[in-house]
């Protein structure tokens, strides 16, 4: 199955997704944000300094009359801005420009915006690789430096979230990942693994099959979990493959992107909106499956699948 094409024909059945593209001053944003809106995911808000932005959007050849503009004077009310605007219903999503990543998320998170939920935020990427038969999700490869086991609880509900509303009702298989696959003392990410699933045992953790700790080649192939003797309902066929740190997530993911010519997604969930996390690296089908997930989460919220 071609899942890149099936995504964005799900979306095709949806409005566009009223998204504040945060202070998009250079003009190599707007390539994505232009095909986002002949795609029909997203209807853009441009939100930082009015003079940048018209810079910009000349630069891309692009008409000023086809956007909406809100005025502010830098980056950080831009941000501001953005999250305010989300808060109150304005926005649905809210897409990342030229700024730091940290910047725009500090803004999210802060109290007095209002996005906050019960959850830490987290991100995960939705990979599509030819090496794998279907689509999977990594995380916490970008936001989350060293989750704790309370983090890392989080991040695997929103994981499972995300996935529900992609491909539910069935429950994702998920693989909390490790250098080993046995418990060791020593190793706090081999602990925080087999504590995940007691937690998934109890009801702590929700509407998911939990496994770990798994290494990677378990994780994803079988014929490597046999010949380790694992048995396991994860083992071999992961849907979220948890990570135990954010330097090992990261280059996981771009490993499977720049040799393995894998497609991802990026996506921050546990905000009141998705946000959509792009890097400049990122190809435009990249940036358009990201929107994609957004659109996607703000019909499941709206249907009462996502919380």
């Amino acid at each position: 199955m071609d899942h890149y094409s099936e995504l964005l024909g799900r979306c095709a059945q949806l409005p566009p997704l009223r998204t504040a593209v945060v202070h998009p001053v250079q003009h190599t944003v707007f390539e994505a944000v232009r095909e986002a809106m002949e795609q029909h995911l997203i209807a853009p808000v441009l939100i930082g300094p009015a003079a940048k932005i018209r810079a910009a959007l000349a630069q891309a050849g692009e008409r000023e009359s086809d956007y909406e503009i809100v005025d502010t004077e830098h980056s950080h009310a831009a941000a501001a801005k953005a999250a305010e605007m989300a808060a109150s219903g304005v926005v649905g999503a809210i897409m990342k420009g030229s700024l730091h990543s940290d910047e725009l998320l500090a803004a999210v998170v802060a109290p007095e915006a209002g996005l906050r939920t019960e959850r830490r935020i987290s991100h995960a990427f939705m990979m599509l690789t030819p090496d794998y038969p279907r689509p999977f999700l990594i995380t916490d490869a970008a936001v989350n430096i060293a989750p704790d086991l309370t983090g890392k609880a989080d991040i695997v509900r929103n994981a499972v979230g995300l996935w529900r509303v992609l491909w539910g009702p069935a429950l994702p298989r998920v693989a909390i990942l490790a250098a080993v696959e046995t418990v060791n003392p020593k190793m706090q990410a081999t602990l925080d693994a087999a504590a995940l699933c007691k937690m998934a045992d109890r009801g702590q953790i929700a509407q998911a099959v939990l496994d770990g700790p798994l290494a990677f080649d378990n994780a994803v192939s079988t014929r490597a979990a046999q010949e380790k003797g694992i048995v396991s309902p994860v083992a071999g066929q992961a849907d979220i493959l948890v990570v135990p740190d954010i330097e090992a997530g990261n280059m996981l993911a771009k490993q499977l992107i720049f040799l393995g010519g894998a497609d991802a997604a990026g996506i921050v969930l546990g905000a009141r909106v998705p946000v959509i996390l792009t890097s400049r690296a990122d190809s435009v089908r990249a940036r358009l499956l990201s929107c994609a997930l957004a659109v996607l989460m703000d019909e499941g919220r709206r249907r009462g699948t996502l919380k």
